[in-house]
């Protein structure tokens, strides 16, 4: 399948989503097996009232989210995927008011499975909030 048409792929999935919407994520770019997706700050996402911090679960969705899209674009995966693990590693609180937006990249594809690794920022471009490591179906 031509690089287009799996970008044409993972955009539909994106968009077919419910919750991408729901959180506000923006597909930012995609690449052969990368993509970069983006989630405004929101008020409805606030996990602590006291330091007006973005919820753990609406990082994750970001991260998890991401990670599919840039298997999906992998030239050697067909057009559809899903979670089998993620381990999440939290750096540090995204900064109330700040976009955080995630860089996936699909590193390694066997017959069943996709690795992916995953990083999201803020404001501090060298500071990752979280960073993620993945396995992901492939089809």
């Amino acid at each position: 399948m031509k690089l287009e048409a799996k970008f044409a792929l993972a955009r539909e999935f994106f968009e077919g989503v419910a919750h991408c919407q729901s959180l506000n994520m923006d597909l930012q770019s995609l690449g052969e097996g990368q993509a970069n997706v983006s989630m405004p700050y929101d008020i409805n996402l606030i996990g602590d009232p006291k330091t007006q911090v973005i919820h753990g679960g609406a990082v994750s969705a970001l991260l998890d989210t991401c990670g599919g899209v840039a298997v999906i674009c992998h030239p050697s995966v067909g057009s559809q995927t899903a979670t089998l693990t993620l381990n999440i590693n939290y750096m540090r609180s995204a900064k109330p008011g700040c976009t955080i937006t995630a860089k996936a990249h699909c590193y390694h594809v066997t017959r069943n499975v996709a690795f992916v690794h995953v990083v999201a920022t803020d404001n501090e471009e060298q500071s990752p909030v979280a960073t993620a490591n993945g396995a992901f179906t492939v089809g």
